[in-house]
């Protein structure tokens, strides 16, 4: 997949009526963040505005958290779809996170998130991500992202 803004992103391309707050395309007023694979990583670029702030040119943590969950969740989904052999990915929920901030973030250009797997099996995957900022890495994920079946209130969202 490219990463040309012309190019869909995989929420584009297999979700465009997802209303998420951090990854949904239908949601006008969430962060709308725009991921791609290339290889094993998914990448995304995003630029924050002045009302994501927590404090004057810092970005706040909530929406560090916000996402690297979703672009991780996202990270998910795709390689479950690959390892499936699916034309389409399953519809992933985060069971668990977790951020570690490593300095702050500075306010004054995009962010780049990259994600990989670091395990998969069966339904589920450890998915482990980065943000970085003005060439530093600002904060880490690691997270688990879990397939949801029927019955399962986010069970086709997308």
């Amino acid at each position: 997949m490219s990463t040309t803004p012309d190019a869909p992103s995989l929420q584009e391309e297999y979700a465009p009526h997802n209303s998420c707050f951090g990854c949904g395309p239908a949601n006008a007023q969430g962060l709308r963040i725009r991921s791609f694979a290339q290889g094993d990583l998914v990448v995304a670029e995003w630029t924050p505005a002045e009302h994501h702030q927590a404090f004057p040119g810092v970005l706040n943590g909530g929406i560090i958290g916000a996402l690297l969950d979703c672009h991780c969740n996202w990270t998910a989904a795709y390689h479950l779809m690959k390892g499936q052999g699916a034309s389409s990915p399953p519809c992933t929920v985060t069971a668990d996170y977790a951020i570690t901030l490593k300095r702050p973030t500075p306010m004054t250009g995009p962010v780049r998130l990259e994600a990989k797997p670091v395990e998969i099996q069966g339904d589920r995957a450890v998915i482990e991500g980065t943000l970085t900022a003005g060439g530093k890495v600002t904060a880490l994920c690691r997270g688990t992202f879990v397939a949801v079946k029927q019955g399962h209130p986010a069970y086709h969202r997308w």
